[in-house]
């Protein structure tokens, strides 16, 4: 998920370059993380040197879709870091893996305020067993039972219905809308040298 190393010591002084910042352009935000970062040497296993196989399968339609190009790739001779990958997505709630998958498409044409309130209508209405308790059950396996065998329902990916699937995603109550602000008579006009930056460190 990174995308620059900036270390521990240099930190400190780009907080608060970044605070003063009166730009949001990304370019500008970007140069300036740029002062301070460094270049990072991957090791040979890093996940990175995989993302062109990662990008690949995950560009897939559909989770199904995705876990079947997985497969595909585990069977090559080094690609036995897969394994877990797979092992994962397969133990994992066939309800969740769809939500998270849609819920993450979507992202890519929402801005962060659309995706704190998608999440959070997701959150409540999961919470609310709107369409599924795995969530309740997962829990269950791992923390009060600890069996470590959560039985989904549905239990397979076919059987996950993706109309239902929507319904998760649908607006809450009005007043149990997530109320981010998003206008300017909002936007902090503090300076970063009387913030909390400027005494962090001390």
């Amino acid at each position: 998920m990174a995308t620059h190393f900036v270390p521990l010591d240099k930190v400190w002084a780009l907080m608060p370059r970044l605070a003063r910042l009166d730009s949001g352009d990304t370019d500008v935000v970007r140069s300036t993380i740029e002062e301070f970062s460094e270049k990072v040497d991957l090791d040979e296993d890093s996940i990175l040197n995989k993302q062109s196989i990662i990008d690949a399968c995950f560009s897939k339609e559909s989770v199904k879709q995705i876990i079947q190009a997985f497969e595909a790739e585990g069977s090559k001779e080094g690609n036995e870091w897969i394994t877990p990958i797979l092992k994962r997505l397969k133990e994992s709630s066939p309800t969740a893996l769809k939500i998270n998958l849609r819920s993450i498409r979507e992202a890519r044409n929402q801005t962060l305020g659309d995706c704190l309130k998608k999440e959070f209508r997701i959150t409540v209405n999961i919470m609310r067993s709107t369409i599924s308790i795995d969530a309740f059950e997962g829990v269950r396996a791992l923390t009060i039972a600890k069996d470590n065998c959560p039985r989904w329902n549905p239990a397979t990916l076919d059987e996950v219905d993706d109309e239902k699937i929507k319904l998760v995603f649908k607006p809450l109550e009005d007043d149990l809308e997530l109320r981010i602000p998003e206008t300017e008579e909002n936007r902090w006009e503090g300076k970063a040298e009387t913030s909390g930056f400027a005494s962090v460190r001390g």
